[in-house]
């Protein structure tokens, strides 16, 4: 494979699919090195993207990498980049194989890590019964018992949402349970219940929950949890350059996918809260759009 590209996607997911897609389409040399690991691995279907709503997030995933096979001038590369560096041209890629690849531009399509709690069960029902978004999952989970875990001001919040889809809610607050009372007069209207006591165990099988446990060994038979957690950026190359990070911890970029750092371009979850296919292919087809004016305009 040949070393020298016009643009370099890390992250061949969603975002980065998209942004291959267009750039393809504008005949740019771009190559995408993927690692394997997307967010959304954990979930068996993905929801609320047209044409693909119930789909396996990885056959689109794979529907995707079928259809630029059609565009000559973009790569795969099955490899993880490790570091990156700027050059008098642009940024060069050091992958995990040992190998460098230049480009004069990138795009960071990398996503979030989430950092789960250490509660028992979580990690096993995480993506399939334990998960983040009504939008992307809450019909299939509707009218059902569901509990909502994570910060007080958090999960306060989020109940308001969550009234769309259940109605017998309760609220599992990590860490102190904060409310005033005004906010506990509002979950009284909703019938929304309060457990104060802190989560030992999530009782689970195959993935499924059915019932929370806490400290003091009471069980609420649950069958869906939705929990508020922290992220990281899954990855760190982006810091090293210098890229600059919003204050909830995602890459800061403008309207069209720039971060902070001349050439660097990032989309998808890594950029955004709002975590979802559709929101990720359209943030990935803007950041190609923009690389290719700002290219056009290079070389006029």
């Amino acid at each position: 494979m040949e070393q020298h590209f016009e643009i370099i996607i890390i992250g061949g997911s969603y975002a980065g699919l998209q942004a291959a897609l267009t750039l393809g389409r504008a005949r740019k040399r771009t190559l995408v090195i993927d690692s394997g690991a997307p967010c959304n691995r954990f979930t068996p279907h993905s929801h609320n993207f047209l044409t693909h709503d119930g789909a396996v997030p990885a056959s689109i995933a794979m529907a995707g990498r079928q259809e630029l096979a059609a565009y000559p001038t973009v790569h795969f590369l099955e490899d993880k980049a490790l570091t990156a560096r700027q050059t008098g041209n642009g940024f060069e890629i050091l992958t995990a194989a040992g190998q460098l690849y230049q480009a004069a531009k990138l795009v960071f399509a990398t996503g979030i890590r989430d950092i789960f709690p250490d509660i028992p069960g979580f990690a096993a029902c995480w993506g399939k019964t334990v998960i983040h978004c009504p939008f992307c999952h809450g019909y299939e989970l509707r009218d059902q018992p569901t509990g909502v875990f994570g910060p007080a001001d958090a999960i306060f919040d989020f109940s308001k949402l969550l009234v769309n889809w259940a109605h017998d809610i309760i609220l599992f607050p990590d860490g102190a349970a904060s409310f005033t009372e005004e906010q506990l007069a509002k979950l009284q209207q909703h019938q929304i219940r309060l457990v104060t006591v802190p989560v030992q165990t999530i009782l689970q099988e195959g993935g499924r929950v059915r019932a929370v446990q806490t400290a003091d060994g009471q069980q609420f038979p649950l069958n869906a949890l939705y929990a508020r957690i922290p992220f990281e950026q899954h990855c760190d190359i982006p810091a090293h350059l210098g890229c600059k990070l919003t204050n909830t911890g995602h890459l800061e970029v403008d309207a069209m996918g720039k971060t902070s750092v001349e050439g660097v371009f990032a989309a998808g979850d890594n950029t955004s809260p709002m975590r979802s296919v559709a929101m990720a292919v359209m943030r990935g087809q803007m950041v190609a759009a923009a690389i290719t004016h700002d290219l056009a305009h290079a070389t006029f």
